[in-house]
């Protein structure tokens, strides 16, 4: 599974989603994401912290078992295709970080597990998360 900047900060938010998405993760054979949904998610949190790098963000990849990926240049070719695709012009808006979670999703074969509408909106395979 590919898990979105978006599923793990509702986890570390304690967001309504959380156990849902903490559930859906421990059940994948296999937790991978982008070094670059990594950063985002790190400055999200060490800016609610106010008080530099928060260990949370770590503590809970490592619980998680969460494997972070390097961006490759397969990825950065298909993230570029992903925003010529899905970006600003079309209804998912795809932003920057996204077409990275689109590439390696894309890459790897695997299902992407998120939060929010936009990778509904895409041709990826999507992990499914019941309310």
């Amino acid at each position: 599974m590919i898990i979105d900047s978006s599923a793990l900060l509702a986890i570390l938010l304690g967001e309504p989603e959380a156990q849902r998405f903490t559930t859906a993760m421990t059940a994948a054979e296999s937790r991978r994401m982008s070094v670059a949904s990594y950063l985002e998610v790190a400055l999200k949190v060490d800016r609610i912290a106010k008080a530099g790098a928060d260990p949370i963000l770590d503590v809970s990849i490592d619980r998680l078992r969460i494997e972070l990926v390097p961006v490759s240049i397969v990825q950065g070719h298909a993230a570029r295709d992903a925003f010529n695709r899905y970006g600003y012009s079309h209804p998912a808006k795809l932003n920057f970080g996204d077409c990275l979670t689109y590439a390696l999703a894309t890459t790897t074969g695997e299902p992407l597990l998120f939060k929010g509408n936009d990778f509904g909106l895409t041709d990826l395979e999507l992990v499914s998360v019941e309310d």
